[in-house]
């Protein structure tokens, strides 16, 4: 199997309109060509990128169950692009969850449902959904392949390392941060820029975020839209604008990251296992 070395990553910077699915799909499918048109061979919107976030018991009006059409107009439109979109996925009558919907050669390839749901600060997540309870890992193209985990999931430690023993080539991490929604004296803008540097770094593993732009009920959605390279380099950073960023990943890169700090190699899962054991 020939491995290609680059590969064409993007992340789109949006806002959505709470509670307009239709005219969300619009913007998806405005930003999907856009992509499509530069090569890319994998894009990430933001969580919850066709419903808005501030949902409240909305959460219902939008839902849609996997075979609701505009999920097939979209993954349609995708092509051979791998393409992740935040969603309300209705999974039965009165269950709901925050999911992705990952799309790929005209099929919903795989679902990812948020496992870590907040309830702090003004975050009622927990009010509204179920949580999920498994890790997805996707093919993108030979010997590329992501894995995705939305917003509060990378706030987990070990969900994140759980995540990534897989060995995945990117990490997915469609995020709906607004500024001050934690505490006044928590940054989302400087923490989020820290977590997931760290998360690159430790792992040699490129990270693609994808927050949103703009407002919506009276919160300011920060941006910072960036992707990063498997050292925790920058490659690519949004402007506090919607607008689509891209770069170029290497396997060759990753393969040196993750050879000079072995992360993977020295995680010792049996011995975590018996750690932790005792707890809880």
């Amino acid at each position: 199997m020939h491995y290609q070395d680059r590969l064409r990553v993007g992340a789109a910077q949006i806002n959505a309109e709470l509670g307009a699915v239709d005219e969300n799909l619009d913007r998806h499918l405005e930003r999907i060509k856009e992509a499509r048109e530069l090569g890319l061979a994998l894009l990430v919107f933001p969580e919850l990128s066709l419903t808005g976030y501030g949902l409240g018991n909305r959460v219902m009006q939008v839902a849609m169950p996997l075979e609701d059409p505009r999920l097939q107009t979209l993954a349609r439109a995708c092509g051979d692009m791998q393409t992740v979109i935040g969603f309300v996925e209705e999974a039965s009558p009165g269950e709901y969850y925050n999911a992705l919907a990952i799309l790929q050669d005209g099929e919903l390839i795989a679902v990812h449902r948020k496992l870590n749901l907040p309830t702090y600060g003004g975050l009622e997540e927990g009010k509204w959904f179920t949580h999920g309870s498994e890790l997805t890992h996707t093919d993108i193209r030979p010997g590329w392949s992501a894995t995705q985990l939305i917003c509060a999931d990378l706030w987990n430690p070990a969900l994140v390392h759980a995540a990534l023993l897989r060995r995945p080539t990117v990490l997915c991490a469609p995020i709906n941060s607004a500024s001050g929604i934690v505490s006044d004296d928590f940054s989302n803008e400087q923490n989020w820029a820290l977590n997931v540097r760290f998360y690159a770094m430790t792992y040699g593993t490129p990270v693609i975020m994808a927050n949103r732009f703009g407002p919506e009920n009276g919160s300011h959605f920060w941006g910072g839209t960036r992707i990063l390279g498997p050292r925790g380099e920058l490659l690519a950073v949004a402007e506090e604008r919607e607008m689509l960023i891209h770069a170029e990943l290497s396997r060759t890169a990753i393969a040196r990251a993750r050879f000079e700090l072995p992360t993977h190699r020295d995680s010792d899962t049996p011995l975590i296992r018996e750690l932790m054991a005792g707890y809880r």
